[in-house]
């Protein structure tokens, strides 16, 4: 079974963002990117299928400015088998890649879709679902657990209430959460490897997908520092200033 798995090249978690001055948007000139944390899950899973020998093939992609290479060679790194670069300069919105994404599996054929549910730049959390409703194919997103059997997989999800253990047939899509797994580091010799591993490089023109933005940026502003807080004598006091506020009754 082949696994593709969808990769974006987002600010380092670690990085502290900042507002350009003229406020139309993150400043993103000498600061560290790297993979989105959920799609590095995306790529753990993928690796323990593989591992497991329920995958035969990962295959990583991406779609973003030409430096976008660098996520794809991580997961070549980590364990793709090769990688696709959809190589445009425009801020791809979230149907415009799940429409390239659906053309990509059209010709790939892939079993198992899985990409993070969300990037932590946009925190959309809508390219899987969009997939998965241009394809047709069932899907199970929040994933903590995803096991594989024959033809049908079952996804452990966590919801408002507790789990939820859903069960379809492939091929699907799922969307990594947080507790699904912990990504490991890519070995040295691993990461020479991944400098001869093929890694293709197309436009959103050869698959039909116009990715001109729909949405416009009418400003980014810095959210409003924290206020001091107010120290209470007692319980009372705490409960009086509660109902002033409108909190408690």
């Amino acid at each position: 079974m082949k696994v593709l798995v969808p990769v974006k090249r987002v600010l380092d978690y670690n990085v502290k963002p900042r507002v350009k001055a003229d406020g139309s948007g993150v400043d993103l000139a000498n600061v560290k990117m790297s993979m989105n944390p959920f799609d590095e899950i995306a790529v753990e899973e993928a690796i323990r299928l593989k591992e497991k020998g329920v995958a035969t093939e990962i295959v990583a992609v991406s779609i973003g400015e030409a430096k976008a290479q660098e996520t794809l060679r991580t997961a070549l790194a980590m364990g793709a088998d090769r990688a696709i670069l959809v190589q445009t300069d425009e801020k791809a919105e979230p149907l415009a890649i799940a429409k390239i994404l659906a053309k990509i599996a059209g010709e790939e054929q892939p079993g198992l879709i899985i990409l993070g549910k969300q990037a932590i730049d946009d925190d959309n959390n809508q390219t899987g679902q969009m997939l998965a409703g241009l394809l047709g194919w069932g899907q199970g997103t929040f994933a903590s657990k995803v096991e594989v059997s024959g033809e049908t997989v079952k996804v452990t999800r966590e919801v408002d209430g507790g789990l939820e253990t859903d069960s379809f047939k492939l091929p699907a899509i799922v969307t990594t959460d947080l507790r699904l797994n912990e990504p490991r580091y890519a070995s040295l010799p691993n990461i020479m490897k991944a400098k001869s591993k093929p890694l293709g490089v197309k436009s959103p023109a050869d698959y039909g997908v116009d990715v001109t933005p729909r949405l416009t940026t009418l400003k980014v502003v810095e959210p409003p520092k924290r206020t001091a807080g107010v120290k209470v004598a007692d319980v009372d006091e705490l409960v009086a200033k509660l109902k002033a506020m409108g909190v408690a009754k």
